[in-house]
C-alpha cells in the first residue's frame, strides 16, 4: 500500500511520463509500482488505451483514498508542530537552604547544563525544616539539605560529610596563635548563622556541650554576607569547610583554622525526593549527575 500515494500522482498529472519526472524514478520503475498496487488490491486501477490511461471506478475509489490519507497525513504534521511549539520545555524546582543555594548548589546546575541545556531550573529557598514538606508536598522536585533527613515517604542521598571552621579576617589575634582549642571561642567576637539554621542549631550544642557563650555580633543567613562582614568587622565566624574556596577566602583575606573538636562534628548535605521521583526524567537526572559528582575524587 506505500505505492497509493505515487498512483494518486499519475491521477492528477494523466502521464506516467510526467509523473516519472515529477516523482524522479524511471518510467518503468513506476509501472512496476502501479502494477504491484494492483495486484495488491486485486483490481485494475487503469484500462491502457494506447499511450492513454484512463482510470477505472476501482482506481478512482483509491484515488479517494490516497487524497483522504494525505489530508491525514498533513492534519498529523500540524499536530506534532503543534505539540513542539507549546509542549513545556523540561524543568526541575529545587528546594534548597540559603546556605545550599549559595555553594553546592552553583556547582550541580552547571554539571546539570552542560549535558542538558535547555532544562529549565528554578529554585525555593528556605530552613531545612521548611525544605521537607516541600518535598513531601511535591512543591519541589528535589530538596537540598545540609542534613541527614529520615522522613517517612522520602529518600535522602548523602553527597558529602561537613565540619565546621573557624574564619578569621587578617590581623586577628587568633591568626597566628600556634594551636586553638574549643574553649578558645568563649567571648570571642562572632558573626554566626540565623538560629533556627542547621549549621546554628549544631553551633549552639556544641556551645551547650562546652558551656561556651560567644559574644554573638549579628545573625545572619547568607554565608556570603558573613564571609564580607567578617574582614570588615574584623571578627570571627564559623563556617563549613566546603564553602570555603580557596579564592573565596583569598579573596577576602581571610584565614581558616581548624580546631579538633569541630571536625568531630560533621554534618552531611544530602538530597530529598519522594518515590515518584521516577516519573520525573529530568530530577532523576540530576539527582545521579550530583552522585556522580561528589562521587569522584577530589
Amino acid at each position: 500500500m506505500e505505492n497509493i500515494d505515487i498512483f494518486a500522482k499519475v491521477v492528477e498529472l494523466e502521464s506516467l511520463n510526467k509523473a516519472s519526472q515529477v516523482l524522479n524514478i524511471s518510467q518503468p520503475a513506476l509501472s512496476r509500482k502501479i502494477m504491484r498496487l494492483e495486484e495488491e488490491l486485486e483490481v485494475d486501477l487503469f484500462i491502457r488505451k494506447g499511450k492513454r490511461l484512463e482510470i477505472t471506478r476501482a482506481g478512482q475509489i483509491v484515488y479517494e483514498h490516497a487524497i483522504e490519507q494525505r489530508h491525514l497525513e498533513r492534519k498529523l504534521m500540524r499536530s506534532i508542530e503543534e505539540f513542539k511549539t507549546t509542549i513545556k520545555p523540561a524543568s526541575i524546582i529545587i528546594g534548597a537552604s540559603l546556605t545550599t543555594l549559595q555553594s553546592t548548589l552553583p556547582d550541580l546546575i552547571t554539571i546539570y547544563t552542560k549535558n542538558y541545556p535547555n532544562t529549565d531550573i528554578k529554585a525555593v529557598t528556605g530552613k531545612t525544616h521548611e525544605i521537607v514538606p516541600m518535598v513531601k508536598e511535591r512543591k519541589v522536585d528535589i530538596g537540598l539539605v545540609a542534613s541527614k533527613i529520615e522522613h517517612p515517604g522520602l529518600k535522602c542521598v548523602p553527597l558529602f560529610d561537613d565540619h565546621l571552621c573557624l574564619v578569621l579576617p587578617l590581623g586577628h589575634p587568633f591568626v597566628d596563635k600556634a594551636s586553638i582549642e574549643i574553649s578558645d571561642l568563649h567571648e570571642l567576637p562572632m558573626i554566626l548563622f540565623s538560629r533556627g539554621t542547621w549549621y546554628r542549631i549544631l553551633m549552639d550544642e556544641m556551645f551547650h556541650r562546652y558551656a561556651i557563650q560567644p559574644d554573638v555580633k549579628m545573625e545572619i543567613d547568607s554565608f556570603e554576607a558573613i564571609i564580607r562582614l567578617v574582614s570588615t568587622c574584623k571578627t570571627a565566624t564559623l563556617l563549613p569547610e566546603s564553602y570555603l574556596r580557596s579564592n573565596l577566602v583569598k579573596d577576602n583575606e581571610l584565614v581558616v583554622r581548624f580546631i579538633p573538636s569541630l571536625e568531630q562534628m560533621t554534618r552531611t548535605t544530602s538530597l530529598l525526593f519522594t518515590e515518584e521521583v521516577v516519573h520525573h526524567p529530568s530530577a532523576e537526572r540530576f539527582i545521579e549527575k550530583a552522585k556522580e559528582f561528589f562521587r569522584q575524587p577530589v
